[in-house]
């Protein structure tokens, strides 16, 4: 069967940067194996599979896989999935309004904004389904920095510590001093999945950054589910408010960060994190950030 696909670059408002994806558009008859396969043949990050929702008030349901696993929750696919909806089924929209688009997720319904401003790229921004918790008690620094290929010394600045977060993905949060420790981390395979264990990935970052109106600078790894290094974490930018909150202060009010990363890959991403606090406590946070179409094309499978 020919199977309609798209390629997308999210977190970025340029082709060839940021992270991509593929979206699969033509779905019917697949099961969870044969999804499996495609995503291991585009190879991606994550690979995107839209249906028809399962309450016809929501826009489509999405499964995300990457090339070994599926996932309940994933940002840069939720961003990328509402972007490329908000193309095919509101272009004309897009242009004089903000479009709403509700994605189906085995997480639960997420609500994106897709919007276009003139002379400006498409973007999206969803609300998180759930907001983060502590979801468990990293390695000691010692065995973190050992899996990483850095000094225990490099790890930690200010308040802040190694952690456990999770806004429906669980991340360990690792902050490295400066931007040349984190420039020369790398998973070290015999270490880096018995350090981490059981969470499979890591999200290293610090306050110093790249570019000078950003605000924390940032690397994920994960091998064991097929990622080398992701361009761009969005479920993990979502559980980074939950270290926000534990480490910064963060007043009431409305307040909104960018998060660069990628960088050391070539593929420079910028994901907008918002967080909303009331009483000192995270009322509601977002995840956002621009998405573009790169190409199309058909699978026969």
């Amino acid at each position: 069967m020919r199977r309609k696909y798209y390629l997308l670059d999210v977190f970025t408002d340029r082709p060839l940067a940021g992270n991509p994806l593929a979206a699969v558009v033509d779905c019917d008859g697949l099961d969870s194996a044969a999804m499996q396969r495609i995503a291991a043949e585009f190879n991606l990050s994550e690979t995107i599979f839209l249906f028809e929702p399962r309450d016809p008030v929501n826009t489509a349901l999405l499964r995300i896989f990457t090339a070994k696993a599926e996932l309940a929750f994933a940002g840069h696919p939720t961003v990328g999935a509402a972007v490329l909806l908000g193309e095919l089924r509101g272009h004309e929209l897009l242009r004089t309004q903000d479009v709403r688009v509700v994605l189906e997720e085995n997480i639960g319904s997420i609500v994106c904004v897709v919007r276009q401003r003139p002379g400006k790229g498409k973007q999206a921004h969803f609300t998180l389904p759930k907001l983060p918790v502590q979801a468990g008690v990293p390695r000691s620094s010692d065995r973190l920095a050992a899996a990483l290929g850095i000094t225990a010394a490099e790890i930690g600045f200010e308040r802040h510590v190694p952690t456990i977060y999770s806004a429906g993905t669980a991340f360990t949060f690792i902050p490295i001093a400066s931007l040349a420790a984190l420039a020369r981390a790398q998973p070290r395979a015999a270490l880096f999945d018995a350090a981490l264990a059981p969470i499979e990935a890591a999200f290293l970052y610090t306050r110093e950054t790249i570019d000078p109106q950003h605000d924390f600078h940032a690397r994920m790894f994960a091998p064991s589910l097929g990622i080398a290094e992701d361009p761009a974490t969005g479920s993990a930018a979502a559980a980074f408010a939950g270290v926000l909150m534990a480490f910064e202060g963060v007043p009431d009010g409305s307040h909104a960060l960018t998060i660069e990363q990628g960088y050391e890959i070539d593929r420079p991403s910028r994901i907008v994190l918002s967080l909303e606090v009331e009483r000192g406590t995270l009322f509601e946070a977002s995840v956002g950030g621009n998405a573009v179409i790169v190409g199309e094309g058909f699978l026969d499978v």
